[in-house]
């Protein structure tokens, strides 16, 4: 499963978290997204139309989308009916991952300890969200689970500013970041989306450097 999220994520180490209340803010907000640099993108199911506005962005063409806050099978299959190319869970339920299985599509499970991880790992998962990662001990946490799981990559997920995100990135277990700073509610119902590509922009340029200097010799 993580090789084909890396296919789908195509290099991307930002994730922005996206719980759209207005689908016709969608189309928008996908425009500003990729202007501003961002390859990827995940609708939250938390709103009565988060599926229509992931078919919007899905059907923008310069993001690869996927589902968040997906916690039953029927949500996962109605996601991947609208254009989710992959499916983030808060939890670990091992009915969800099996649907996505199915369907083809990469599930990122949320986990926040290690008991959750192994059994992530058993039943063959080497990427899982850690979630809520600031809540539950931030990079003392990921640090703690990267070290004596070595094959895993972790997409911390959050409570995760712009000003936490280069720390995060700095550790090489890390395979992205999600977090709702690029594109908060309020942003969202102001509809400031020169702020939103701007943010986002930000987050690239950030998410680039820190990768770069965790990769030299």
């Amino acid at each position: 499963m993580s090789a084909d999220l890396d296919a789908v994520l195509d290099g991307a180490h930002i994730l922005p978290v996206l719980t759209v209340r207005q689908p016709a803010a969608a189309a928008s907000l996908a425009d500003a997204l990729a202007a501003g640099g961002a390859r990827c993108a995940e609708v939250t199911f938390r709103t009565p139309d988060a599926e229509q506005a992931l078919r919007v962005m899905a059907a923008h063409g310069g993001l690869a989308v996927g589902a968040g806050t997906v916690v039953t099978p029927e949500q996962a299959e109605r996601a991947v009916a609208a254009g989710a190319r992959f499916v983030v869970s808060p939890g670990y339920d091992e009915d969800v991952v099996a649907k996505c299985r199915e369907l083809g599509v990469p599930v990122v499970p949320g986990i926040a300890s290690a008991t959750e991880l192994m059994r992530a790992l058993r039943d063959g998962l080497e990427t899982v969200k850690l979630f809520p990662a600031e809540s539950i001990g931030g990079l003392g946490t990921l640090r703690a689970l990267a070290a004596p799981f070595p094959r895993v990559r972790f997409v911390p997920t959050g409570g995760i500013g712009a000003a936490e995100l280069a720390g995060y990135l700095a550790v090489p277990a890390v395979l992205a970041v999600g977090g709702s700073w690029m594109a908060t509610t309020a942003l969202l119902e102001s509809g400031d989306y020169a702020q939103i590509r701007r943010l986002t922009a930000e987050a690239v340029a950030v998410a680039a450097a820190s990768v770069a200097a965790r990769s030299a010799p």
